[in-house]
């Protein structure tokens, strides 16, 4: 997959306010998603062009860390961005771009998992082998494994925390727009973020003390 990128590394500050400028999209950038799509759907392919450079490394990284399997996850962007495709002609800007595509991603994935109940969680391909040019070789060894062990640890969260810490640290989506995608209230989702993000640091911290002299 061409969309492939390094997920970006999560200190402590990171995981206490995952909406840093280096892990969600800047505000500035999304103010133009909606006029993007409508230009879309007067015919323009290349405001589609733009919203799909946009956007697709964050739904992509959200899908594989979602799925835990790359081909799964192959399958479910291009899916995600057909329906979008498909969609250009109903749609209207009662939300941001991005909790309409996050909204229709997860819809795809969760139609995938009942048509494949047998589905497993095992990744073929590290989406972190993709590294700064600039980095010195052992930097890139300390936060490879760091991003290894932050890796691991989202994939063992239960599957609807996964999914919140997923949907506000690739997507840069609010407790609203995430509540509305997964269908939950909001208070559900601040909790599974709040369980979420408390795991996420206890296994960082175990990570840490365990690598110490």
């Amino acid at each position: 997959m061409s969309c492939r990128t390094a997920i970006p590394l999560l200190d402590d500050d990171l995981l206490c306010a995952v909406s840093s400028p280096d892990y969600a999209p800047g505000m500035s950038e999304r103010l133009d998603d909606a006029a993007l799509m409508l230009r879309y759907c007067d015919g323009e392919v290349a405001a589609f062009e733009q919203l799909y450079v946009r956007h697709k490394d964050s739904l992509y990284r959200y899908l594989l860390r979602l799925a835990g399997d790359a081909d799964v996850a192959d399958d479910v962007f291009q899916e995600a961005w057909g329906k979008i495709v498909n969609a250009r002609r109903s749609y209207r800007p009662t939300a941001r771009f991005s909790t309409f595509l996050f909204r229709v991603a997860h819809n795809c994935f969760i139609d995938y998992l009942r048509r494949n109940r047998r589905h497993a969680g095992d990744a073929h391909r590290d989406p972190d082998d993709c590294a700064d040019p600039g980095t010195s070789p052992g930097e890139m060894l300390d936060r490879a494994q760091v991003r290894q062990k932050l890796a691991a640890a989202v994939a063992e969260l239960p599957a609807e925390q996964r999914e919140v810490f997923l949907l506000r640290a690739e997507g840069g989506l609010n407790l609203d727009e995430i509540a509305h995608i997964t269908g939950v209230s909001r208070e559900t989702a601040k909790s599974r973020q709040r369980y979420a993000m408390n795991k996420l640091k206890s296994a960082m911290a175990k990570a840490r003390a365990g690598t110490e002299p």
